[in-house]
């Protein structure tokens, strides 16, 4: 199963997308607090669509709570624009955890520094600073999906 990882979203409209999309590709999505809006507004209810009570959600208090469950191995990917290596130039296993940051600072610098090898970024071109949230988490989960389909689709 891929495993979507948001750290401290902010934005309701694009963890209720990314919820609709971990629907859609069977893949479970872990929300670390805190968060910057409540699970229950209505924009996630509004991006979410009436998908999102559906979606394999688990929620975690911190990112030492989620790493001590889930502990760093090579099936973590860390994606930041800071990144040297692409997204596309990884193998994927099925069961693989990417971790997004939040929208208006990604990932911690101290989260970026310890897992250097595992750090991946989008191509962007014209001095595009970053990308929406929920259209990287998109771009690398169907990646991942391409990658493993046959695989993922028999569990």
């Amino acid at each position: 199963m891929i495993n979507i990882v948001l750290v401290e979203p902010r934005i309701p409209q694009n963890t209720g997308n990314i919820g609709r999309l971990c629907l859609a590709i069977n893949a479970r999505l872990h929300l670390i607090y805190p968060l910057g809006f409540m699970l229950d507004s209505k924009a996630i209810k509004r991006s979410g669509m009436d998908y999102f009570r559906y979606v394999d959600l688990i929620k975690w208090d911190n990112l030492s709570d989620f790493w001590e469950a889930n502990p760093i191995d090579d099936n973590h990917f860390f994606l930041s624009t800071k990144a040297e290596k692409y997204y596309f130039d990884i193998h994927y296993n099925n069961e693989c955890f990417l971790y997004f940051g939040r929208e208006d600072l990604g990932l911690d610098i101290k989260i970026l520094e310890s897992n250097k090898d595992r750090l991946l970024k989008i191509p962007m071109f014209n001095n595009a600073r970053s990308l929406n949230l929920s259209n990287c988490v998109s771009i690398v989960a169907y990646e991942v999906l391409r990658q493993n389909f046959s695989k993922l689709m028999i569990e």
